[in-house]
């Protein structure tokens, strides 16, 4: 039985499922593989995966080989999603990926030397992909790196290359030239495996276009409802909604103190509600600078957040002991509480804690 006074996060696999068949819609003609690391942006892996399957989802994407592992166990055999791991082939993970069925994409020199050593080992290849870095600077091949490993007889001995990806650095800049550089950089490379798919973008670079997608999309942030460019998009539903009670209304004067350190002092006469929630359910401290919460209708500004409680400015709502408000949601929008929190709608979402109870809607 819940805690009267705790938090509760409702997850929206409902609308989950309406985003995904947005973000299909906009990229006819390439297959969308759902990024599903950090435990679904913190949404929960299995019931995610499991309910995007229904979607019609066959690939997805992870970071570490565990969650590759969790996600397999969560989809069971009558599932059999493809499982690519961004991480690659780390020490020692060739007897588990084979256990997993994970397909890891190779990122640097040593990966692809231990993948194709462990596929000599196995008498048979290794489905993989190849990473290419076109310019974050983040995790990939050099293109000089992949062409070495073509040209010379036994770079890519025992690898079924089946996908070759990048990451886009500016997707959700539009306008940035580093959008075509990193197009120009992927496609040169690209050619040289044309048996295998191709995938550049995730959800902002969906929407720059046909020649962005490629085979197969990524698409992340914009599956839990996060704005392909940083900002609210009315395509997109709301996923998670994060709840709290009110435990306590107050009405404060001028000059009174609201909170540690006199940061927040009053300069008129306030009438405030004082939630159960704060940091430790996922609230970004850092978000009360402009942040705001729902209630009555309307946005009300978030004055304080601490590890367990956050104070609201509720002016002349209509409020009471016990009434739930909205910290994130359809009305107190994902990318709004990031901007606040000078961060992104991800950080914002895999922050949410296990404190707070969970409710899915729409489970499969």
């Amino acid at each position: 039985m819940a805690e009267p006074a705790a938090a509760r996060l409702t997850i929206d696999l409902d609308a989950l499922a309406h985003n995904f068949q947005v973000l299909a819609r906009e990229a006819a003609g390439a297959e969308l593989a759902p990024v599903v690391k950090s435990d679904g942006y913190g949404l929960g892996a299995g019931p995610v995966a499991r309910r995007l399957w229904i979607e019609g989802a066959r690939c997805f994407f992870v970071a570490r080989l565990a969650e590759g592992e969790a996600l397999r166990g969560a989809l069971g055999t009558d599932r059999p999603a493809v499982i690519y791991v961004l991480d690659g082939f780390t020490h020692g993970a060739g007897p588990r990926l084979a256990a997993a069925a994970l397909t890891p994409i190779l990122c640097t020199l040593p990966q692809v030397a231990a993948a194709s050593a462990w596929a000599a080992g196995q008498h048979q290849a290794l489905r993989c992909g190849l990473n290419i870095e076109t310019g974050m600077n983040r995790q990939g091949l050099i293109p000089d790196e992949v062409n070495a490993l073509v040209q010379s007889r036994g770079g890519l001995r025992g690898l079924d290359v089946e996908l070759v990806m990048s990451h886009l650095g500016s997707a959700t800049e539009p306008e940035d030239v580093r959008n075509n550089e990193q197009l120009a950089r992927f496609l040169e490379v690209r050619g040289e495996f044309t048996e295998a798919r191709s995938s550049l973008a995730a959800s902002a670079g969906i929407f720059l276009g046909p020649a962005y997608r490629g085979d197969l999309v990524r698409p992340g942030v914009s599956l839990y409802g996060g704005g392909p460019l940083e900002r609210p998009d009315a395509r997109l539903r709301a996923v998670a909604t994060l709840t709290a009670p009110i435990l306590d209304i107050r009405n404060l004067r001028p000059g009174d103190i609201v909170g540690y350190g006199a940061s927040v002092r009053l300069d008129r006469p306030t009438r405030v509600a004082v939630v159960a929630a704060g940091y430790a359910d996922g609230v970004i401290r850092a978000g009360k600078a402009g942040g705001y919460a729902w209630l009555g209708g309307a946005r009300r500004p978030l004055l304080v957040v601490n590890m367990d409680l956050l104070v609201i400015d509720i002016g002349e709502a209509p409020a009471q002991i016990g009434q739930p408000v909205e910290l994130l949601g359809p009305n107190a929008l994902l990318d709004d509480l990031a901007a606040a929190a000078g961060t992104v709608a991800h950080e914002v979402l895999v922050r949410l804690s296990r404190r707070a109870e969970r409710v899915y809607l729409g489970e499969a």
